[in-house]
């Protein structure tokens, strides 16, 4: 991959996050940087350490390593942002209902984690997953790279609707005959997941505490309803059930309540605290960035010279 992409690139900028094999030795000689992190540091610190190699480049684009995704359609994923549309793209595999070749069993869990990416950032795209994206370079400060694992994309996405960066799609095409990934996609599916919901505590508190409390309290009162019914025509109220419905209807009042209080606080530090600037500069650099399960690769032009970062996690 550093040889095709250095085909749209200058340089190429390889991030080794604690891998055991010779894939960062094997990098360098075919023409790239190497950044070694002494240990396995996760995915989200390797994305942060090839950002912070390509700062003061004018655009930053990721992609998978490991050959998924076809570097010949860099210029397309680019092209939004030279043009001054946008601030961050998306490619996407289903962008217009396109047919793609995607495992069905990997499609359902991609859908369930979109609808809840979409849900917590807000943003309605058609692939929140998607590793091969684009980025001007001066949003990098907009990015937390919390996620230790394939969570990051989603985490980017969060982070990206916050700052109100303008956020494109386009067309790409991926292979799945060459998936290189060391984790398995049901364990990767809950870990992004759970993550995703974490993240909701803090971006969606109504849809976190308040929906879940609304509805345990509407059961618990459903249950009283049906219990005060049956016991006004002679029966009795059972204990278990009844004291069920009490807790039903408490946690559920205080979860609501919590939801909308966390809203609040959040809506008054908003008005409070003025949003970071991300106005875009004038266009001097041009960066590039590749992103691969096991592999995170980078790849930077500034004034005519482009850089690439990769992580290689084993």
């Amino acid at each position: 991959m550093v040889l095709l992409t250095r085909h749209y690139v200058d340089e190429v900028l390889v991030v080794d996050d604690g891998s055991s094999d010779n894939t960062a030795k094997i990098a360098e000689m075919a023409g790239a940087r190497v950044i070694v992190h002494p240990e396995n540091m996760g995915k989200g610190a390797a994305l942060r350490t090839g950002f912070d190699a390509a700062k003061n480049s004018h655009v930053i684009v990721t992609l998978d390593t490991d050959g998924q995704h076809d570097p010949q359609q860099i210029p397309c994923l680019v092209a939004p942002i030279l043009s001054g549309q946008a601030d961050m793209v998306n490619g996407s595999r289903y962008l217009h209902g396109k047919e793609t070749d995607t495992p069905s069993y990997r499609r359902v869990g991609q859908t369930v984690l979109d609808q809840a990416t979409k849900l917590n950032s807000g943003i309605d795209i058609t692939d929140t997953q998607s590793g091969f994206r684009a980025f001007s370079g001066h949003i990098s400060d907009a990015f937390r790279f919390k996620a230790h694992n394939l969570a990051i994309e989603s985490e980017m996405l969060a982070d990206a609707s916050n700052a109100g960066l303008r956020i494109k799609e386009v067309d790409i095409d991926v292979r799945y005959d060459v998936d290189c990934s060391t984790e398995h996609p049901v364990k990767h599916g809950i870990g992004v997941l759970v993550k995703i919901l974490r993240d909701m505590e803090f971006n969606k508190p109504l849809y976190y505490f308040t929906v879940p409390g609304m509805a345990m309290g509407l059961t618990g009162l459903y249950f009283g309803i049906s219990f005060l019914q049956s016991f006004s025509m002679g029966g009795s109220l059972p204990f278990g059930p009844t004291l069920l419905m009490v807790m039903l209807m408490i946690i559920g009042t205080f979860m609501a309540f919590t939801g909308i209080i966390l809203h609040s606080i959040a809506r008054s530090i908003h008005m409070l605290v003025p949003r970071a600037s991300f106005a875009r500069p004038n266009p001097e650099h041009v960066g590039v960035v590749e992103d691969a399960g096991d592999v995170e690769a980078v790849a930077v032009k500034k004034a005519g010279e482009v850089r690439v970062a990769a992580d290689v996690q084993r």
